[in-house]
């Protein structure tokens, strides 16, 4: 049975058991600061399971992309083990529980997939006797098939929150994948029983302090590996042989003309790259991009690993791309949004595979430099410091250091690296912290948890509404009134204000109580999804249970509305122009100005920049009307609508439409194109591997920095004395006017320095048979210096020149010696340290030619009567 088969039954399987499957999120988690990436099916439903928000339906289904690298050191050794898989699996939100969930599992293996019951094997935690009967009295598994394991393997965590007790399926798969433990059985680290399902009785919550609770609601979790049970159907030796797998491991092969299955080592190298393969064209599709911190370094880690051990096989060039659209042409039919982002997800690769490979070629030259430094001191380890300053400064990973080191019998101190790594996060934390983002993540917002809060300012910019709680984040207290000169935090029932998110910021204004008023600093969405408004109590008192009213800052609103908008023409131009691989990677809408982060991979040229500003503009003029639809999800998709890497939508989703653009946004709009009035960009950047920003104004701001630029025209023009329409020739004019004087003064240089290196020559002294020039000049710049000194030691032959000036407050001396000289001992470095420290300074350089510097210009003429005794000292030497 092939991969996709398994996946298509299993979905159906459950749909039939009225369960409601929902297609893969994200890899990447949302609202879950306890997790980089998704590592189980489970993981992106935690806030059903915790009862923080209600489920679509009680029972879901789903096949979920998963990352996961523990156990990355794994991969390629053993049969099973993989940074990417995908989870088959079934939940239930209090619905059913520990009977059904087994008896479904036992009827789908052997009844759809038709296993032998003989060979089914199952495990329960060795505490659990209600799993234990259902399994034996219910399911009718012999006492001999079933084994009782400890924590470690039957209680399942990931993270903070929910948790359980499991029950695992086993399959036999014989004796020819067994040890030579007579003995064994599930929990044997060899590869006889293969765990295909694991089946999570969701009993407890795990807190961030280590405490278990019992759930108000019971709840099952299960986990199927898609892989393994292609490999249990298929009835091949590993997850690398199954059929959506091998196609991409026979394509390393040929890359590498390797034959796989000939040679341990290299067998290991093309299982990784393989693996790793598949890894990274899904983490790059669900928007992850390489960086060198969070899930970014997790895929930067897994890419360059890859692109290592392909180097190891043999292959020179990058080879990575090429073999990440096999795997998106394998996973395309399961996962559509791989094909959709193939050119994104192809160049990312290119680009970090490019960018890998002068990585290893300088962070090598660097990690080789340590080396030698640590063995002509005596040590055998390279520090934290060093270690870290590779991997922050240059990207080299940790474990590359740590191989290379190992090879030259060295290691690396990991608690140090790991200390600085710390530093760095906390400092980043403290930024975050300290920029206000972290302002609504309370443990006593939390008890507001059931306040509903509506959000009216799509239609309207006034309002009016019931305090239902009030906030000290300073010392995250829940007040039942705030006085003047308190800031707070104030949850009202309804509410016009826009709370920050999508890249927008929260709208500012006013909040009444009678007398009572407060300036809304801004406003912000909480971790329940609820509004929040931040309030600086300006007179009088607000008490839990007042009814305020509400005023939203009208201009500050209009002109973010207007930012908003030109972001979505903006995304729309840029497309067209550039191509459909540009994706949205991030934006910030403010009222002053717009920003927008998008992939692409290389600096947009004037040509280009203009052609997105005449559209958008010609947008702007053609005055669309914005208009606005709520629908669900999939449909949205099917109408064309642009769904945003990172963003987590819910099924019921709003699109916004402007002329031949149309986006899922929950943000704020102008009704018409029109009142954009103007797009300018004012500036483009690089942010990233393959992501570029863009910096621009509209209205009102766009017209007051057109205006600045005019203004600055005009005052040019009245420096160079012309009319603003004419700076461009004129400045033509003075650059042409400059370079031809430029020209004289070099004829006129060439000429002074021909005449004055006949009067430098001509002061030449013999030193024991060398000739010496050492002279005190005035006014000569270190350019200057160099390039006279160049041309009397090219004209006298065999000789030491060293010319010292005095410039712009300082001493400066250039030393040449002509090659015969340097055989015979002369070294111009070494003259120019003792000659240097005279003037209070020091340099150095070749032996056949050295510069350096002093703060003393008066000590030039001691300074230079040195150099005929150094020649001889080291003419003697």
């Amino acid at each position: 049975m092939k991969t996709h088969e398994i996946r298509r039954k299993f979905l159906e399987f459950f749909e039939q058991k009225n369960h409601y499957v929902r297609k893969s999120y994200s890899v990447i988690p949302q609202n879950d600061p306890s997790l980089l990436l998704i590592g189980a099916g489970m993981a992106p439903l935690k806030p059903y399971f915790t009862g923080e928000k209600k489920p679509p339906a009680p029972r879901m289904a789903t096949s979920q992309k998963c990352i996961r690298t523990p156990d990355i050191e794994e991969v390629g050794k053993t049969a099973r083990h993989a940074t990417f898989f995908e989870m088959l699996g079934n939940f239930s939100f209090g619905d059913y529980f520990k009977r059904d969930a087994i008896l479904w599992a036992y009827e789908f293996c052997t009844e759809v997939l038709e296993l032998e019951p003989k060979r089914v094997w199952g495990s329960v935690y060795f505490e659990d006797d209600e799993a234990y009967d259902i399994w034996t009295k219910e399911v009718g598994l012999p006492h001999e098939r079933m084994v009782r394991l400890g924590k470690e393997d039957n209680f399942w965590e990931i993270g903070t929150g929910p948790c359980g007790p499991c029950s695992e399926i086993y399959y036999d798969r014989g004796e020819e994948y067994g040890c030579e433990d007579h003995d064994c059985k599930p929990g044997c680290e060899c590869d006889r029983y293969l765990e295909m399902w694991n089946l999570v009785f969701t009993q407890f919550n795990l807190d961030e302090k280590g405490n278990y609770t019992t759930l108000e609601q019971k709840n099952i979790d299960t986990g199927a590996g898609l892989e393994r049970l292609a490999v249990v159907m298929q009835d091949v030796p590993s997850i690398y042989e199954i059929d959506i797998i091998k196609p991409i491991l026979d394509h390393i092969c040929k890359l590498s003309r390797i034959e796989y299955g000939n040679d341990d080592e290299s067998d290991v190298s093309l299982r990784i790259v393989t693996e790793h393969l598949r890894s990274v064209v899904v983490m790059i599709g669900d928007g992850v991009l390489p960086s060198n911190e969070g899930r970014g370094y997790v895929l930067r880690r897994i890419l360059r690993r890859a692109s290592r051990h392909g180097k190891l096989l043999g292959i020179k060039d990058t080879f990575m791309s090429e073999g990440a659209n096999l795997v998106i042409d394998i996973l395309k039919d399961a996962y559509s949004e791989l094909d959709e982002r193939r050119d994104y997800i192809t160049k990312i690769i290119e680009l970090e595979e490019e960018r890998f490979n002068k990585t290893i070629d300088q962070g090598i030259g660097i990690l080789q430099d340590y080396i030698e430094n640590i063995k002509e001191n005596n040590q055998n380890m390279l520090s934290g410091a060093d270690a870290f300053k590779l991997y922050d400064t240059y990207g080299f990973p940790l474990e590359l250091t740590k191989e290379i080191l190992q090879e030259e019998g060295l290691s690396v101190d990991e608690k140090d690296f790991e200390r600085a790594l710390s530093e760095q996060r906390e400092q980043a934390r403290k930024a975050q912290k300290d920029s206000g983002d972290m302002l609504t993540e309370s443990t006593a917002m939390k008890e507001f948890k059931d306040i509903e809060v509506e959000f009216v300012g799509y239609d309207n910019l006034e309002g009016k509404g019931e305090i239902k709680g009030i906030i000290d984040p300073q010392d995250d207290t829940v007040l039942h009134e705030a006085a003047e000169g308190k800031e707070v935090q104030l949850i009202v029932d309804s509410v016009p204000f826009y709370g920050e998110s999508g890249g927008q910021v929260g709208d500012t204004g006013t909040i009444r109580v009678d007398n009572t008023k407060g300036r809304v600093k801004n406003t912000l969405i909480n971790e329940l999804n609820q509004t929040v408004l931040q309030v600086e109590v300006e007179k009088g008192i607000f008490k839990t249970g007042n009814y305020a009213e509400l005023y939203v800052d009208i201009e500050n609103r209009k002109d973010t509305m207007k930012n908003h908008s030109a972001t979505h023409l903006l995304h729309h131009c840029l497309k067209q122009v550039l191509g459909g691989h540009v994706e949205q990677a991030g934006s910030l809408v403010t009222p002053d100005r717009l920003r927008f982060d998008f992939t692409h991979f290389e600096s947009l040229n004037n040509s280009q920049l203009e052609k997105i500003e005449q559209q958008i503009n010609q947008l702007i003029r053609n005055n669309y009307s914005v208009d606005v639809m709520c629908t669900d999800l999939n449909k949205a998709k099917e109408m064309g609508a642009i769904a945003l890497f990172d963003e987590k939508y819910d099924e019921k989703v709003r699109i916004v439409k402007m002329g031949p653009t149309q986006e899922l946004c929950g943000g704020t709009h102008v009704t018409t194109t029109g009142e954009i009035g103007l797009f300018k960009v004012i500036n483009q950047v690089s942010i990233g591997a393959g992501v570029r920003r863009i910096e621009a104004l509209t209205g009102r701001k766009a017209l007051d920095y057109l205006s600045e630029n005019e203004q600055t025209l005009k005052e040019i023009a009245n420096i160079l004395k012309t009319d603003s329409d004419k700076t461009v020739k004129k400045t033509k004019e003075l650059v042409d006017d400059l370079k031809t004087k430029e020209k004289e003064i070099d004829k006129l240089k060439n000429q002074i320095f021909s005449f004055k290196v006949d009067e430098l020559i001509s002061q030449s002294k013999d030193v024991n048979g060398v000739s010496v020039i050492n002279v005190k000049l005035d006014d000569f710049d270190n350019e200057s210096l160099r390039d006279l000194s160049e041309r009397v030691r090219d004209k006298l032959g065999k000789g030491v020149v060293v010319l010292g000036s005095s410039y712009n407050g300082k001493a400066l001396f250039v030393a040449m010696v002509s090659k015969e000289l340097v055989d015979q001992g002369i070294h111009a470095g070494n003259i120019l340290k003792q000659v240097a420290t005279t003037a209070g300074g020091g340099g150095g350089g070749r032996p056949d030619m050295a510069q350096a510097g002093g703060k003393k210009p008066e000590k030039l003429n001691d300074a230079i009567k040195q150099v005929e005794e150094i020649v001889k000292e080291q003419l003697n030497n």
